[in-house]
C-alpha cells in the first residue's frame, strides 16, 4: 500500500489527531468490530493520523478479552484514553487494568466531567500526574475561572463540539471563546463529537438513511483556529476560521498553513499541537481521512 504523502504542515496539524471512538454514537459499534477496525487503522498507510482508542472505564475488561482473541491486533501496545464516571472507584479500576494488561495496553489519558473547582481538583488529583487528565467543561459558559482551576490542578480541558442532535452543537462564538481562553490560560484541550468532517458544512447527524442534517464544525477549522490562537490571533479572529465553509481557503505547504491572508509557520503549528489543541474524538476514522483525500490534501 502506498504511503500517504501530506505536506509537512498538514502532517504537523493532524498527526495523531483522531482519537478513535467507534464504541460511541452515532457509530456505537460492538467491541469486536471497534477492535477489528482499530487493528486495521494501525496497520494502514494513514496510521500517522490515528491517536488513541477511546474506551469507557466500564468496558476495559471487555476490551482486553476481545483483543486477546483477535488474530490481527497489530502493533502493541495500544494507546488508550479512558472515559470515567466516578472518580473514587474509576481511578482504582484504571490502575488495576494497567497492572494486569500493561503489555498490551497503555492508558495515556482519562476523560471526565466537572462543574466546579472542587470537582476538578478531585478528578485530576485522583489519577497519576503521568496521565493526561481531561476535564470536560460546558461550552455555554465562559470557562475562564474553571480553566484556571484545571491549570492549577495540572489537568487539561475538553470541549464537546457536537452530537447526534442539532441542539448538541455549541455556537462558533462559544468555541472561539473556549479556544482563546485555553490559549490565554496555558491549558491544552481536546474536542469531541461532531467533527467527522474536515471543513464546516451541512452533514447528516447520524448514519441512518433518513437522518436529519445540521451544520457541523470541521476539524481543519478547529485545529487551524487553534494554531492561529497559539500564534497570537485574537478571539474575534478565530470566529471566521471556525465558520469557514470553503476547503480551498485552507492551504498547506512545506513552510506552514495558510487560511486566507493568515499564515501560521510550521513551528507554530507544532507548538500549538503540543501545548493547546491535542486531539479530537471521532466515532469514524474513515470520514476525517476521506475528507482530506477529497480535498486533495492526502
Amino acid at each position: 500500500m502506498a504511503a500517504s504523502r501530506p505536506s509537512p504542515s498538514l502532517r504537523a496539524l493532524v498527526s495523531r489527531v483522531v482519537d478513535y471512538a467507534g464504541l460511541f454514537p452515532p457509530a456505537a459499534l460492538p467491541m469486536r468490530e471497534a477492535v477489528a477496525r482499530q487493528a486495521v487503522y494501525l496497520q494502514s498507510a494513514d496510521a500517522w493520523m490515528l491517536g488513541r482508542l477511546v474506551v469507557p472505564v466500564s468496558r476495559l475488561n471487555e476490551l482486553a478479552g476481545v483483543a486477546a482473541s483477535h488474530a490481527t491486533i497489530g502493533t502493541l501496545p495500544w494507546r488508550l484514553s479512558v472515559l470515567i464516571d466516578d472518580v473514587t472507584t474509576d481511578a482504582a479500576r484504571v490502575r488495576e487494568f494497567s497492572n494486569a494488561h500493561g503489555e498490551r495496553f497503555v492508558v495515556e489519558a482519562v476523560e471526565g466531567r466537572a462543574a466546579s473547582a472542587d470537582e476538578i481538583e478531585r478528578m485530576v488529583g485522583a489519577f497519576e500526574p503521568g496521565l493526561e487528565r481531561y476535564v470536560e467543561l460546558a461550552p455555554h459558559d465562559d470557562p475562564r475561572a474553571l480553566l484556571e482551576s484545571v491549570r492549577r490542578a495540572g489537568g487539561r480541558a475538553k470541549i464537546r463540539t457536537g452530537g447526534v442532535t442539532s441542539g448538541a452543537f455549541p455556537s462558533a462564538a462559544e468555541i472561539a471563546r473556549f479556544i482563546a481562553r485555553c490559549a490565554e490560560s496555558g491549558v491544552a484541550f481536546k474536542a469531541t463529537a461532531g467533527l467527522h468532517h474536515a471543513v464546516r458544512g451541512n452533514y447528516r447527524l447520524t448514519y441512518e438513511r433518513d437522518a436529519a442534517h445540521a451544520p457541523m464544525f470541521g476539524f481543519l477549522n478547529l485545529f487551524a483556529a487553534s494554531a492561529m490562537a497559539a500564534a497570537g490571533s485574537s478571539e474575534a479572529e478565530l470566529l471566521p476560521v471556525l465558520e469557514e465553509h470553503r476547503g480551498a481557503a485552507f492551504a498547506f505547504d512545506v513552510d506552514g498553513m495558510r487560511w486566507r491572508d493568515h499564515v501560521v509557520p510550521i513551528d507554530r503549528i507544532v507548538h500549538a499541537r503540543r501545548t493547546l489543541a491535542v486531539a479530537f474524538g471521532s466515532c469514524s476514522f474513515e470520514e476525517p481521512r476521506d475528507d482530506l483525500r477529497e480535498l486533495a490534501l492526502l
